[in-house]
């Protein structure tokens, strides 16, 4: 009876430290990830798409206009990040867990992409 309490214990321990590392391999993983949050009526989200597609920039795009979890996430993200939403404006970026948004000089708001892109791919 010992034994199999003690091997149970011992399954038990891999069983969570399997799990535990999956769920820190996944969060590892999410860092890599661009997220764009954005919408289809959206001319600057389309260009957006369309700049990092050009750049073969692996991304993950949600439509927050039919998406409401994902909208519901980006304004954590943003309310986390002490950015205020009295201004927001599509799309928002989250590159690998820093938040950009399109500012009132779209040119330079997709210079910050590529930047951001190739020095995580230089480190």
């Amino acid at each position: 009876m010992k034994y199999l309490a003690s091997f149970s214990l011992v399954i038990l321990f891999f069983v969570v430290h399997i799990s535990y590392s999956k769920s820190i391999s996944k969060q590892d993983d999410l860092q890599k990830i661009i997220i764009v949050y954005g919408s289809d009526t959206c001319h600057f989200c389309i260009d957006t798409k369309t700049y990092l597609k050009e750049r073969k920039i692996e991304f993950t795009y949600y439509d927050v206009d039919v998406n409401l979890e994902k909208q519901r996430e980006m304004v954590v993200k943003l309310q986390k990040a002490d950015i205020s939403l009295d201004n927001l404006s599509l799309p928002v970026v989250d590159l690998r867990g820093k938040l950009i948004m399109n500012g009132s000089d779209f040119k330079e708001f997709l210079k910050k992409l590529n930047t951001n892109n190739s020095k995580d791919e230089n480190n």
